[in-house]
């Protein structure tokens, strides 16, 4: 008999003026696809709104879409406000244009997953089912 898994909840958002969400809903249906529950919160979110959303929704992680170039900060508030939630089991993954200069520092600061421009599908579905499995 198949047992059937149920696969963690996600958010996927994109703060910051950002204006340009194609690979964030990439990354939406690709994880829906591979039975992931998404929950997709739109552009020019706060990290504010993005931690409330996450907490509210009671997400397994946050995956975070920057392209203007402050993903560092970002990140960082993100992480801070989760912290200050006591919600620092919320995994945080993201991608867009960051420089791989910039991934060691991202993952330093507790960002569990990077994924660039060019990164396949498998990868960022392996990637997440590690990050999300329980017990992780």
């Amino acid at each position: 008999m198949n047992q059937v898994t149920h696969k963690a909840r996600i958010l996927i958002a994109k703060p910051g003026l950002d204006g340009h969400d194609r690979g964030a809903k990439y990354v939406a249906h690709i994880l829906r696809d591979a039975g992931f529950e998404v929950i997709y919160t739109g552009i020019r979110r706060s990290p504010e709104q993005i931690v409330a959303a996450a907490v509210q929704e009671d997400v397994a992680a946050i995956g975070l879409s920057v392209l203007s170039g402050a993903h560092i900060e970002l990140f960082g508030r993100v992480l801070e406000l989760l912290k200050g939630r006591g919600a620092s089991d919320i995994a945080v993954f993201g991608g867009g244009t960051i420089p791989p200069a910039d991934v060691p520092r991202l993952e330093a600061m507790g960002v569990a997953a990077v994924f660039t421009p060019g990164s396949s599908a498998a990868s960022i579905i392996e990637k997440l089912d590690k990050i999300t499995a329980v017990g992780a």
